[in-house]
């Protein structure tokens, strides 16, 4: 049997124990000397006939009755006999069917899911929550997870009409039935589906909690460079890799939001490799992948009201249509600031948890509170130089250490498109080389990226920018192509971008010494094509940083925007945006970023004004100590 029986229970004994057979349970799961709550179906001269299950079923003899039945009451009987030719022998016991402790009995063997793929045909029961209850035209699809995977189980009605209809999200069940295989994967078709109570409860959630938190556990991986800085923060993307497959074996989505640039694709493919791997491992569904797991691009380097709309309406959706948990939302190179707040508020009044992994200045005070987990390297005494894209490869490592090989030079290209200046670029640069991919090579993808993420616009591109970056990409002439075109594209279309606007770029010498460009990028610089705004006020700061070999600043403007670039200058954009707030009424400021790099908006009419502002602030920055010197010997 499969579960405890009753038949060395004292007869005086106050509290009786019989047991209670699922409607599929058969002479395998019956003993004799066991106590069993039957049901009359049939009463004659000589006794009453009881069933036990709908395959069990035998004869009270009326020597054996010391009461009289109805067909459809409830007895507790004895098996006494199951003689040669298979019939049965019961006894009527002295318990009331109300007052016993009832033990359900479920046919076939308790299995762990993650054992079903070797158990096709045979009966079984297990037992966990139920994680997703999707009604198709069909059956009703419970999903199921105890800690070692996730199953769908089939439970059929009439046609589209739901099963088990009191069974609720999240409960804790006992599921009986037969492995059938179902698209080349496990399901369960279901027999009985029982919600647990009391002890029985309590022990399936013992036993699928610690299961749960054994699986979640990250991988620790040894990390691809040796850089201290970075070694810091382990332990913090140790906690996220948790979070990240601890939602996983929950069923829950997981949504993964990112800054549309190099560094931002760079930083949530890997994850997205990472995620998508563990999925397939836990669900046997294998289409979960595709239906649990989204990556999603935002414009601006922060988490605007438009997406968390747009989020949090198509979560909604799924959750009424598909039966899905609402999701876990992973913010990856954004949701630092106190910009990321109004949307995080919105996902508040939600079972939403989010996560953020950023290296742009934040604001702990602000974003704190609305974060469950939060990994930004200034929280550790470090800077943007530790891009989002070096610290999500260790991170995507720890979820599935498997994926290594295809990541080696993915940190590197995160560092050149955030022209990070780390110390540990040679050491990335060195570890992309050995993988097969020179620093020209390096910088064509970045040029690819950034080019494709253009006119991607707000879509994920997931197949055309996992070739591009050469992830998980199965065809690498494909991805040599692809590069080629799209990075020759991108530099022909930004020298153009630069001829054109060169004549109308405004220059200035502060009284720091530093260089001042500025250009109308409204007026002198094409719309709605490549390069935007940003990348033609980059591509115009690089070429006169070359130029000139000294500290410059350069702002390329519109009516309501301006995109601020620094190199040799102690800039402090973040902070400047807030002193504008405080200094300038109804301008309407706001914006952000890095500390040299970051734009700020504003209304049109209070253009000049922040302009003027920005420009006098910008002249009494100090300059970096080895430019200044250098400044201070060509005078």
């Amino acid at each position: 049997m499969n579960s405890s029986t009753a038949g060395d229970a004292d007869r005086g004994s106050p509290e009786r124990v019989a047991n209670d057979l699922a409607s599929g349970c058969t002479f395998d799961d019956i003993e004799e000397g066991a106590l069993y709550v039957a049901t009359v179906n049939g009463v004659v001269e000589y006794g009453v006939f009881v069933d036990l299950s709908e395959d069990v079923s035998g004869l009270v003899h009326e020597s054996k009755l010391d009461n009289t039945y109805e067909v459809g009451d409830e007895i507790v009987v004895e098996l006494v006999e199951i003689r040669d030719n298979g019939d049965l022998g019961f006894e009527e016991v002295d318990a009331d069917p109300d007052g016993v402790v009832r033990t359900e009995v479920t046919h076939g063997d308790r299995v762990e899911i993650a054992s079903l793929a070797d158990r096709t045909g045979d009966a079984v029961y297990l037992e966990g929550d139920v994680v997703q209850i999707k009604q198709t035209a069909g059956p009703t699809v419970f999903s199921i997870r105890d800690g070692t995977g996730i199953v769908p189980c089939a439970a059929f009605e009439e046609a589209g009409v739901r099963a088990y209809p009191d069974v609720e999200l999240g409960e804790t069940v006992r599921v009986s039935g037969t492995v059938e295989a179902h698209e080349d994967a496990p399901q369960l078709e279901v027999e009985t589906l029982g919600v647990l109570s009391g002890d029985a409860e309590a022990a399936v959630r013992s036993r699928v909690d610690d299961a749960v938190e054994e699986t979640a556990e990250p991988a620790d991986p040894e990390p691809l460079i040796e850089w201290p800085a970075l070694d810091g923060l382990r332990e913090d993307l140790a906690a996220v890799a948790r979070r990240l497959r601890t939602a996983v074996l929950d069923g829950r989505p997981i949504r993964v939001r990112h800054h549309a640039d190099g560094d931002g694709m760079c930083a949530a493919l890997p994850i997205q490799l990472a995620i998508e791997n563990f999925i397939a491992d836990v669900h046997a569904d294998p289409d979960a992948p595709r239906h649990l797991f989204k990556r999603l691009p935002s414009k601006a380097p922060f988490y605007e009201m438009e997406d968390v709309t747009r989020d949090l309406n198509f979560a909604l959706e799924d959750e009424v249509r598909h039966g899905q948990r609402l999701p876990l939302l992973f913010m990856v190179d954004n949701g630092s600031t106190e910009e990321d707040t109004p949307a995080y508020r919105a996902l508040a009044q939600y079972d939403i948890p989010i996560l953020a992994v950023d290296h742009h200045h934040p604001d702990p005070d602000a974003v704190g509170p609305l974060l469950e987990e939060h990994v930004n390297p200034y929280l550790h005494g470090e800077d943007y130089r530790i891009t989002t894209g070096m610290m999500c490869v260790e991170l995507a490592r720890m979820i599935d250490p498997s994926i290594t090989d295809d990541l080696e030079h993915v940190p590197a290209v995160a560092g050149l498109a955030d022209r990070s200046k780390a110390d540990a670029m040679e050491q990335y640069l060195d570890r992309a080389e050995s993988a097969g991919y020179d620093e020209s090579d390096l910088d064509d993808i970045v040029e690819a990226l950034d080019y494709a993420a253009h006119w991607l616009r707000y879509s994920s591109g997931p197949n055309l920018i996992s070739d591009a970056l050469d992830l998980d990409c199965e065809d690498a002439e494909r991805h040599e192509a692809l590069v080629e075109f799209l990075a020759s594209r991108a530099r022909r279309d930004v020298e153009r971008q630069l001829d054109d606007a060169e004549g109308h770029v405004e220059h200035e010498r502060l009284d720091n010494g530093a260089h001042l460009y500025r250009l109308d990028v409204e007026n002198h610089a094409r719309r709605f094509t490549y390069p935007a705004p940003g990348k033609t006020t980059g591509e115009l700061h690089d070429r006169k940083v070359t130029e000139t070999g000294d500290p410059v600043i350069t702002i390329g403007y519109g009516p309501d925007f301006s995109v601020l670039r620094s190199d040799g200058v102690r800039l402090d954009i973040p902070n400047m945006v807030t002193e504008l707030q405080d200094e300038l009424d109804g301008a309407g400021v706001s914006g952000g970023g890095h500390l040299v790099v970051g734009s700020i908006k504003f209304v049109p009419g209070a253009r000049e004004r922040v302009l003027d502002a920005l420009v006098e602030k910008m002249a009494a920055a100090e300059l970096d100590a080895e430019l200044r010197s250098t400044l201070l010997r060509d005078d």
